[in-house]
């Protein structure tokens, strides 16, 4: 019997990775956005630029990351990552004042820079050519089925309140995270195969090692148009989507919706997402990349425009059906284009200027949005302006070469 591709394990360690990092570090904060302002009375604004720092594992850390992750390799930074996340959900449990809240949330992104998408993207598509797109579909969805973890959190809070959630949350951190980190290796070559599983001694050019084309490096990408094209796109789709993930419980209460079925909708989206991290990405290794992705985009602005009228429940069906796997095809589709166009010799480097431009977005979206409703008490204007922004992305990815 062939012996399963140990690319496939490392698939599985970086889906259970992102399952929970997804889950406690991205998705599930929304549940704690009420109980913490019932507390301490601070803004929308204020408590959604603290979620904001949260991703700048995506943004200032990024590309620091990026080069770390080619430096060093993904199992050394996931397991330093790891134990760091932890101790800053401890420290979170702890906050008496907004610079300690601030404070906290900078550590967790500085440990989730070691263990988010930056290092199990780049990880996975060492192990994987031919089937790259399938392969971080797989794995993505590791993040979508994240999702669970939501209401999870949610009764969790409302059971325990939301200090001693923040230790539970920081202590499965550990226990989950530190055994899988050993189960990743950073490159195939070493240990006898090729990407996908080819056996090192057959005959193989480097071309086809490394993918369609040559490898282009660092400096000749920061050259070309087409990167910067995806970097603005990128920009994009975090401040739309991390806009919507932050404050969807506190807008869906703002339009009389009750906490529990907010919770449920928040928890859905990270699993809906799944049908567009498997489907986009197999239509990804079928078809042009640049026009699926372009439909991820279509999804994600006609996903917000039904985001604004999200008072009955065959709209919230309508959203949950075109925003998350539009959101979730993306992601998918980011990492194999930039596999595609540029290779894999600078792909920790390259991905982590793309998230850093991300971050930018990620970090204006959701303050932007929470100083909107302080302002005018409406999410309204804010969503409108995203769905244009949307199709601003589409005209730039068909503009790509």
């Amino acid at each position: 019997m062939k012996r399963l591709f140990y690319g496939w394990w490392i698939v599985g360690a970086c889906f259970l990775i992102g399952f929970y990092v997804g889950g406690v570090v991205f998705y599930g904060f929304t549940a704690f956005f009420e109980p913490i302002r019932r507390e301490f009375g601070w803004s929308y604004a204020q408590i959604s630029l603290a979620a904001s720092l949260r991703g700048l594992e995506m943004g200032l850390f990024a590309p620091i990351v990026g080069f770390l992750v080619d430096r060093f390799g993904a199992r050394t930074l996931i397991f330093l990552g790891t134990i760091v996340v932890g101790f800053g959900f401890m420290l979170l449990s702890h906050t008496q004042s907004l610079a300690m809240f601030y404070g906290s949330f900078l550590v967790i992104a500085f440990g989730a820079g070691g263990c988010a998408l930056v290092v199990i993207m780049s990880v996975v598509v060492n192990w994987f050519r031919k089937k790259v797109s399938i392969a971080l579909g797989v794995m993505m969805s590791g993040i979508g089925a994240s999702g669970l973890l939501v209401t999870l959190i949610v009764h969790l809070i409302d059971g325990y309140g939301w200090r001693a959630t923040l230790i539970l949350l920081g202590a499965g951190m550990w226990v989950l995270g530190i055994p899988l980190s050993f189960v990743i290796r950073d490159r195939p070559e070493k240990y006898g195969y090729l990407p996908d599983g080819e056996a090192s001694g057959e005959p193989i050019s480097s071309t086809e090692a490394n993918g369609e084309g040559a490898e282009i490096g660092l400096r000749e990408t920061l050259r070309k148009r087409v990167f910067w094209y995806l970097n603005i796109v990128e920009a994009i789709r975090m401040l739309t989507v991390s806009s919507v993930i932050i404050h969807v419980m506190p807008y869906l209460s703002s339009v009389g919706t009750p906490r529990a079925t907010a919770g449920i909708v928040a928890g859905a989206i990270p699993l809906f997402s799944i049908m567009g991290r498997f489907g986009f990405g197999w239509f990804g290794d079928i078809f042009d990349k640049r026009n699926v992705m372009a439909w991820t985009f279509g999804f994600i602005g006609l996903g917000m425009l039904a985001f604004c009228y999200m008072r009955a429940i065959w709209v919230v069906l309508v959203f949950l059906m075109i925003f998350p796997p539009g959101y979730g095809g993306g992601i998918v589709l980011r990492g194999a284009i930039l596999r595609e166009y540029f290779g894999r010799d600078s792909f920790g480097k390259i991905l982590g200027i793309t998230y850093g431009s991300g971050a930018i977005g990620g970090i204006i979206g959701p303050t932007l949005a929470g100083w909107v409703f302080d302002t005018l008490g409406t999410y309204h204007v804010v969503w409108l302006a995203f769905c244009g922004f949307n199709a601003l992305a589409i005209w730039l990815i068909m503009k790509m070469r």
